[in-house]
């Protein structure tokens, strides 16, 4: 019998049983890809990372993320959450990420007396959309009206630095009652080619100049509703900076309080000479110490 040993942590928080957990398995070498999958839904979190040694020897890990039902291509939580670990594993503040989407760049947070506290890591692709989708029928698998999706920025639209979600503006009261639909989620996935049999709904609304709060649900892929989203968030700030004229912004936003697990990440967008980029940051809490044995 083989033996891993796992952590796991809380992302996108300081208080423990807030934000998304996460496991990462910090030596995956030997573990086949079967079962990394039958692990990360052993652990039915959003995400589990793998960590192996990296293709490029000048980065420091190669990380493989899972979810569920199948391996994600990039992921925020997961970035964030793996960093802190590796960090706190004397891999250094600034870590470069081997991941099927390309690099992700990281650096470490710490406080003033040297305690890691989190990370922020940058995407690794600029913002690129796709399809456009209509109101009525997102509107239908997530349990609003069609008036409550907002429509005035931009229409529903799948967005993506690194794995697709579709980006829909709605009113804030719609937003806390929000509930998917899994019906009208394999009616819109079927008719849509261009989801590539994906569909990840990221919501959000304005609270403020500068402050979202935001909801994520992907129940086909066995997440009813994600706590924290960085990724998707990512592809938000990348898109509301892609609407307007300004260089950079910043925005705080808030996820995973309708859940009980309330989270905060910090993003940041900016116009890079390939189009928009983002980096999504928070903290992080350590939780458990195991081991898996295969």
């Amino acid at each position: 019998m083989r033996h891993y040993p796992f952590v796991t942590l809380d992302v996108f928080t300081e208080q423990r049983f807030g934000g998304n957990p996460l496991a990462v398995v910090i030596d995956a070498r030997g573990i086949s890809d079967a079962e990394m999958q039958a692990l990360a839904a052993e652990f039915n979190y959003s995400e589990t990372t793998f960590v192996l040694p990296p293709d490029n020897p000048a980065h420091t890990a190669k990380v493989r993320i899972f979810n569920r039902t199948y391996e994600m291509p990039f992921a925020g939580h997961p970035n964030v959450g793996t960093a802190y670990v590796l960090a706190g594993m004397g891999r250094g503040d600034h870590l470069v990420f081997e991941e099927l989407a390309g690099l992700v760049e990281v650096e470490i947070e710490r406080s003033a007396d040297g305690s890691l506290t989190g990370a922020t890591i940058a995407a690794p692709q600029a913002l690129s959309l796709g399809a456009q989708l209509l109101p009525e029928d997102v509107a239908s698998c997530i349990g609003v009206r069609a008036s409550d999706v907002v429509v005035k920025a931009h229409p529903p639209v799948l967005a993506s630095v690194g794995i697709g979600f579709v980006l829909v503006e709605v009113e804030g009261a719609a937003l806390s009652g929000a509930a998917p639909d899994l019906a009208a989620y394999r009616r819109l996935r079927d008719k849509t080619p261009e989801l590539n049999g994906r569909l990840a709904i990221h919501l959000y609304a304005q609270d403020g100049e500068d402050r979202l709060r935001t909801r994520m649900f992907s129940p086909l892929a066995g997440t009813y509703e994600d706590p924290a989203t960085g990724s998707a968030n990512a592809a938000l700030a990348a898109l509301l900076l892609s609407l307007d004229s300004r260089e950079r912004r910043s925005f705080k936003i808030t996820q995973g309080v309708e859940m009980g697990r309330p989270s905060a990440l910090r993003l940041s967008a900016y116009r890079a000479a390939d189009g928009m980029r983002a980096k999504v940051g928070g903290n992080c809490v350590p939780v458990f110490k195991g081991e898996a044995s295969l």
